[in-house]
């Protein structure tokens, strides 16, 4: 098969679809690489090192569409993209469908196969997924805590605090991996955090193994409420596989909290787990809202592309190999690549993406 690599296009994004190594395992495995010009330069890989890992590097993404069977990406594609897809084509990257209802519809104008690395899954794991959010996670809580600073517009508190000072206090919603990684880099530097999620069992777990200045808290409005009354910094990262997130703060809960607190939605890419989320970019990460910071950058991994290319490939690289191995009808009899699949043929295939839209599913 011969495999894709554009350059992402999509705003601050410097991340790349696979790394030289990567791309080195595919051609051992007797597939076609090709790798447009400067793709691999924002995580520190020259076309050079694409050249010598067997890749062959072309000018233009036009190329790209034209000659692959199958694109391996980072992110979505965005307008500039779509009239480069063509009817059978596979495309395997994070696709955020539920939160983009054109692209949706792109995608089964021109009957794309598509497989989303987001709804991948393997029992209850999301293994495409993790590696971004463990990622994602920790920036939530080190991007929130420079946003807490007075000059970017927050209350003028350091997270963690100082000897003689208040401790202060983080809440994150969901406890998977984002969450967990978000509190705990929260917890590690001296915050006091509650983690709120409707899993007990995940809570329990969680219990016995993050530090003791971590409180666990089984999700409901009354207790959301509760919480944000005095955080200073709320991290979001709630997810349901495929769907949109829920809205968990409301506008008018922002008047229940203190001013110059921080909210920082990692679900945004799902269209945000609160009220008043719109995306933003690494290059204007910020909006204020009642007097509440909202941090909402879309593509947050996209800020350290070197280490998230490498980690994303290490996910991304097995399935990819099988994908361009076999017939896709003998693959889809597998449950984790028939979760990937989002349209295929000219049908919608995830029924969470058309209940989002409307859209007729299957």
């Amino acid at each position: 098969m011969t495999v894709g690599i554009p350059k992402e296009i999509k705003t601050d994004e410097y991340r790349v679809g696979i790394t030289p190594s990567g791309v080195m395992e595919l051609i051992k495995a007797g597939h076609e690489v090709l790798v447009e010009t400067n793709a691999g330069i924002g995580s520190g890989f020259a076309n050079a090192d694409y050249e010598k890992a067997g890749a062959i590097v072309v000018p233009t993404a036009r190329e790209i569409f034209k000659r692959s069977e199958m694109i391996m990406k980072v992110k979505e594609p965005i307008e500039a993209e779509y009239e480069l897809l063509r009817e059978g084509q596979i495309l395997f990257t994070y696709l955020h469908l539920a939160a983009d209802k054109r692209l949706t519809e792109i995608l089964l104008e021109k009957k794309v196969t598509s497989l989303a690395y987001e709804t991948l899954r393997i029992g209850n794991r999301l293994p495409l997924l993790e590696p971004m959010s463990e990622i994602a996670g920790r920036m939530a809580t080190l991007f929130g805590a420079v946003h807490l600073g007075r000059y970017n517009g927050g209350s003028g508190r350091l997270l963690g605090g100082a000897v003689g000072v208040e401790h202060n206090r983080v809440v994150v919603l969901g406890a998977g991996v984002a969450g967990k990684s978000a509190a705990d880099a929260a917890a590690g530097l001296g915050s006091d955090v509650i983690l709120i999620d409707i899993n007990t069992e995940r809570l329990t777990y969680l219990r016995d193994v993050m530090q003791p200045n971590v409180a666990m808290i089984y999700s409901t409005h009354d207790a959301i409420v509760t919480a944000i009354k005095d955080a200073d910094l709320i991290i979001g990262t709630v997810l349901l596989p495929g769907e949109r997130a829920p809205k968990l703060i409301t506008r008018d809960m922002l008047g229940l909290m203190k001013k110059g607190s921080v909210l920082v939605d990692v679900s945004i890419d799902q269209g945000g787990c609160f009220e008043t989320s719109h995306p933003t970019t690494h290059s204007n990460p910020t909006f204020q809202v009642d007097g509440i910071v909202h941090y909402c950058v879309a593509n947050m991994p996209g800020m350290y592309p070197r280490t998230s290319t490498i980690a994303l490939t290490n996910a991304t690289l097995p399935y990819a190999l099988k994908i361009a191995s076999k017939p896709l009808d003998e693959l889809l009899k597998e449950d984790s690549i028939k979760s990937a699949l989002n349209t295929y043929k000219g049908i919608l295939t995830n029924e969470a993406v058309a209940q989002a839209h409307e859209l007729k599913f299957g």
